[in-house]
């Protein structure tokens, strides 16, 4: 599927570096975030709020990547969930901590940003989250962490729970990144025996840049 990168994926590529990670601020303090839609993904919608799924009513929700946090306020809102959102980024955690002083207390007091490297973020067992959410962030990584991922999501994720991945941008081969070439079926292997596939399908309704771009898979922690 061939594509024409934007100027600002492109720009992204250039002050990203895949072993530093005070770049990704340096992409936020210049407003080169691509990957910032500006609001929540239909396709998490459709997963939360349509797939038949039956998450439950109460529990913690957790975004690696987290960015501006519009995911974070949506757990918090529609299924209750103290949501708490990661990010390397100390631009991001200003503006999604801007974001959240505007939310009404009640949302505001489940909601929690923290400037976190993810594969060092550790929780107890009683700890562990309901729900992880990856968008964008599988691919913001380099490639040879994807196993390090899989192996935290299963550190994260509690028996029962549920990783929602929003698979994009599903593009043309690229050997650089960020965002780096990604398949549905590179989720396998780093995942492994830990999750079953719950849900995978291409979503009803995407934004106007993820049609065509995006799947929605969904696991369940074994």
């Amino acid at each position: 599927m061939a594509t024409t990168s934007p100027p600002k994926k492109v720009a992204a590529r250039h002050i990203v570096k895949e072993n530093d990670l005070s770049t990704w601020d340096l992409a936020w303090r210049e407003n080169v975030t691509p990957w910032d839609a500006g609001d929540v993904q239909p396709s998490l919608k459709e997963a939360v709020e349509s797939s038949g799924i039956e998450f439950p009513r109460e529990g913690r929700a957790l975004v690696p990547g987290c960015g501006s946090g519009y995911d974070v306020f949506y757990f918090a809102s529609v299924l209750g969930y103290d949501s708490l959102g990661l990010d390397g980024a100390q631009t991001a955690f200003d503006v999604a901590n801007k974001l959240r002083e505007l939310q009404p207390a009640s949302l505001a007091s489940k909601t929690e940003f923290r400037i976190e490297d993810f594969f060092k973020f550790k929780v107890s067992d009683e700890e562990r989250f309901d729900i992880v959410l990856d968008h964008t962030f599988f691919v913001a990584i380099p490639p040879y962490l994807r196993i390090s991922w899989g192996r935290q999501m299963a550190a994260l994720v509690k028996p029962g729970g549920y990783l929602i991945t929003l698979v994009y941008p599903i593009d043309e081969f690229i050997e650089s990144g960020p965002p780096y070439f990604v398949r549905p079926e590179h989720y396998l292997e780093p995942l492994g025996s830990d999750f079953v596939k719950v849900l995978d399908k291409i979503p009803e309704k995407s934004s106007p840049n993820h049609v065509g771009r995006e799947r929605l898979v969904v696991w369940r922690r074994v």
